[in-house]
């Protein structure tokens, strides 16, 4: 299946963990597959669950004006919660809190993102490489398969018939247009029947999007918090946490400031990618203020550089300019990000289109530039008079390079 041309232009989407871990603030599943909470007081958080003040128009609007242009929900982690009121196996939250996010989502123009995990470490049919309350002799290693002659067969096929009916479910009421699926190194993509599984949801979604973590069927790649130094061929999205949780933990107050998130965002959306920026909401559904206000930062500084975010793609490569950058549609007009106030002329080397106007995003301002050096086939360099203090923002300047045609690079040794 081809690309969904929405996803490689969305550049923002934000990634929702929420479920009951956040009632005690603990590791989303993680916290008792390794024991650090047993696994009966994990699930006395159902119990405690309330979603009491949960608003999904106030979460569509917080993403709407972060810049957003999707949202990714874990309607089931791998605790086998499940977040809607499934008939299909026996923990749920006893209410649909799907509806309304994929509704309010919509009203706001952005795509409908959700996190469904392969694997459940609760299901009774579920063969896990560690359950609950296994005697650790008998552990296999966590990242291992499952053998197939360790199988019990009819136990695999009760468990892909719960799975298959709450992908049904998922898709034939809320026709998401992005399934990111996780949980994946348990087993193999045979295992996992993988093709069948996509041929299932696209029977309910014909363009869904699909993540890598749908093994052989993914259209994506997903690094994952640790930001790629050399960015994938083809669309990819760094999926990071605002502070160091993926889900709302009490403790955890090391927040990223609004500079970061906006370095981690223009550099990846120079480098071609989506930043998936992962929001804990609290066990009643509303969102933290420092949470809050980091989205709010982020999507200030994207509405004033809109024009160098919407609409582009991956900027150059690696030593032709000191920060990332992006390219207009049309690979006429550079954008590039400056995250410091400069001291003296920016460099842009390995240029072979002419330059015809540079100028301060924002401001409009123009600058002066002109290029010096170059022998042959090995072009000049471009340099550009810096900015003055009034028109630098406060987190990252963006400078406009409109081209005299479509960009084209030098990315030779010189003339020796």
């Amino acid at each position: 299946m081809a690309m969904q041309p929405w996803f490689p232009d969305a550049k923002l989407g934000i990634f929702v963990h929420w479920g009951v871990y956040a009632v005690d603030g603990v590791q989303e599943s993680w916290s008792f597959y390794d024991d650090i909470v047993p696994y009966d007081r994990y699930m006395s958080q159902l119990d405690r669950f309330t979603a009491a003040r949960y608003d999904p128009r106030d979460w569509a609007r917080l993403f709407a004006r972060a810049g957003a242009k999707y949202a990714v929900l874990t309607s089931r982690h791998h605790d086998g919660v499940a977040l809607w009121d499934t008939a299909h196996g026996d923990l749920n939250v006893g209410r649909d809190l799907i509806g309304g996010y994929a509704d309010a989502l919509r009203e706001q123009g952005l795509k409908v993102g959700l996190y469904y995990s392969h694997s459940d470490w609760s299901h009774p049919d579920y063969a896990s490489t560690r359950k609950p309350g296994r005697p650790p002799e008998l552990e296999d290693n966590r990242y291992s398969e499952v053998a197939a002659e360790d199988e019990d067969p009819a136990a695999w096929e009760r468990y892909l018939a719960y799975r298959d009916g709450q992908i049904r479910e998922l898709t034939g009421r809320y026709k998401p247009d992005l399934m990111w699926f996780d949980g994946e190194w348990d087993r193999s993509e045979e295992q996992w029947r993988i093709r069948e599984l996509a041929a299932l949801i696209r029977s309910e979604v014909p363009d869904v999007v699909f993540n890598a973590r749908m093994l052989g069927e993914g259209d994506y790649a997903t690094p994952e918090q640790g930001a790629p130094v050399v960015p994938p061929d083809g669309p990819w999205e760094l999926c990071l946490t605002i502070n160091d949780s993926w889900g709302h933990q009490h403790h955890d107050h090391h927040h990223k400031s609004v500079d970061q998130l906006i370095r981690y965002f223009t550099e990846t959306i120079g480098g071609g990618g989506n930043l998936l920026l992962s929001v804990g909401p609290r066990e009643d559904g509303t969102i933290t203020p420092e949470q809050r206000e980091r989205l709010e930062g982020l999507g200030d500084w994207i509405a004033r550089h809109a024009e160098a975010v919407y609409g582009t793609e991956r900027g150059l490569p690696p030593g032709h300019h000191y920060g990332p950058s992006t390219l207009s549609r049309d690979r006429r007009t550079l954008y590039l990000t400056l995250f410091d106030a400069p001291r003296a002329a920016l460099n842009v080397r390995g240029l072979l289109s002419g330059v015809r106007r540079v100028s301060v995003l924002g401001s409009g301002t123009e600058l002066a530039h002109e290029v010096t050096g170059g022998l042959h086939e090995t072009p000049g360099v471009l340099w550009i008079q810096p900015p003055a203090a009034a028109d630098l923002d406060p987190h990252a300047t963006v400078l406009a390079v409109e081209l005299e045609g479509e960009l084209e690079l030098y990315r030779g040794a010189g003339r020796f």
